[in-house]
C-alpha cells in the first residue's frame, strides 16, 4: 500500500473514532438498538405463574393452556448499501471532500462513522456496494479484522475517479435492494445510501424493493443524496450550459431557464412519493442535501436517534 493509501486509510478511521468519541462524550445514548425479543417455541402453562406470555388463540383452537417463549435478542445486525452508480459522483470536485462532500464520499463517511458506532456496542455489521449489480457484499461481523475489511473497500470509494471510468456505472437500484433481502435471513437493520434517479418506469419496481425489505421484517434507514440546488431546482446560471449524464454519458447543451419550472415539479414529484412510500411502509426517511456538508446532516440524525 503506498503512503498516500495508507494516510488516507488513517483519515477515514479516525475521522469515525473522532466524530463517535465526541457523541459518546456528549453523553448521548447509542443511536441503534437490538430488536428486543423474538418468539422462539411454546410450552404447556405450569398453574400459578403469570398468564400474561398465554396465547389464548392457540388456547381456543386446543383447549389448552401454552405459553410463548421468547429469546432474547440484544446484539444489533446492521447490513450498509451505498450506491456507487456514476451519478453520485456528482458534484465531480466533491470527490473524497469532506468539507464540501458529493453523494459518495458523504455515503462513505458516514458509513465509516455507522460501522464505529455499532462496533463499540458489539454488533454485527455488513457492506454492500451496488451499481447495475451487486459489486460488492459481506457478511455481518463484529470483530475489529472485519471492520479494517470494510474501512479498506469505503477507502477505495475516496479514490478519484479517471475521467474515462466516470460514465460506466449505471444502477438498478431495486434489482440490489431485492438481492440483499434475499441474502438476509436475520432479522437486520438495513441502511441505504442512494440518490434514487430512477426512471419513471423504475420508480415502481424501487418501491416493492423497499417494501421487500419491510415484509423480511428488516429496519430501513434510507439516506436519500442530492445536490438540492443544482440537481432537485436546476440552478446555474442564466445561459446555455452543457450538461453530461454521468451514467450514460450522454450530453445536452441547454438554457436552463427555459426548462427550469418543469424541471422542478419533475423532481419534487419523485422525491415526494418516495417520501411518501417510506412514511407508508416505516421506513425511515433521511433527506441528505451535501451542500450542507456531513455535520449538519449526520450528527442530526445521531442525536434523533439517540432520543428515541
Amino acid at each position: 500500500m503506498l503512503s498516500s493509501e495508507i494516510s488516507r486509510y488513517k483519515s477515514l478511521d479516525f475521522y469515525a473514532r473522532q466524530v463517535v468519541e465526541g457523541f459518546i462524550t456528549g453523553r448521548h445514548k447509542s443511536p441503534f438498538h437490538g430488536f428486543s425479543v423474538e418468539f422462539s417455541d411454546y410450552r404447556q402453562y405450569n398453574t400459578g405463574e403469570s398468564t400474561r406470555n398465554i396465547d389464548w388463540h392457540l388456547y381456543g383452537r386446543t383447549d389448552k393452556l401454552y405459553v410463548k417463549q421468547f429469546e432474547e435478542e440484544t446484539n444489533l445486525r446492521c447490513q450498509l448499501l451505498i450506491d456507487q452508480s456514476s451519478s453520485m459522483l456528482f458534484p465531480l470536485e466533491g470527490q473524497g471532500d469532506i468539507d464540501r462532500p458529493n453523494k459518495l464520499t458523504f455515503s462513505v463517511y458516514a458509513s465509516a462513522v455507522l460501522i464505529e458506532l455499532l462496533h463499540r456496542q458489539r454488533d454485527a455489521f455488513g457492506l454492500t456496494i451496488f451499481s447495475n449489480h451487486i459489486d460488492q457484499h459481506t457478511q455481518c461481523r463484529s470483530n475489529a479484522v472485519h471492520q479494517r475489511y470494510l474501512l479498506d473497500i469505503l477507502e477505495k470509494l475516496l479514490q478519484p475517479v479517471d475521467a474515462d471510468k466516470r460514465t460506466m456505472r449505471q444502477t438498478s437500484i431495486a434489482e440490489a435492494i431485492h438481492q440483499t433481502a434475499e441474502q438476509l435471513h436475520r432479522r437486520s437493520l438495513v441502511v441505504i445510501f442512494t440518490d434514487a434517479f430512477v426512471r419513471d418506469e423504475e420508480r415502481e419496481p424501487l418501491f416493492d424493493a423497499l417494501r421487500h425489505l419491510r415484509h423480511n421484517k428488516h429496519e430501513v434507514i434510507l439516506f436519500h443524496t442530492f445536490d438540492r440546488t443544482h440537481e432537485l431546482q436546476l440552478g446555474y446560471d442564466a445561459k446555455p450550459h452543457l450538461f453530461i449524464d454521468l451514467e450514460t454519458g450522454r450530453q445536452l447543451r441547454l438554457q436552463p431557464s427555459e426548462i427550469a419550472d418543469e424541471y422542478k415539479r419533475k423532481m419534487l414529484r419523485m422525491q415526494t412519493d418516495l417520501q411518501q412510500q417510506a412514511m407508508q411502509y416505516r421506513i425511515e426517511y433521511i433527506p441528505v442535501d451535501t451542500v450542507q456538508g456531513f455535520h449538519q446532516v449526520m450528527l442530526p440524525f445521531l442525536l434523533k436517534r439517540s432520543k428515541v
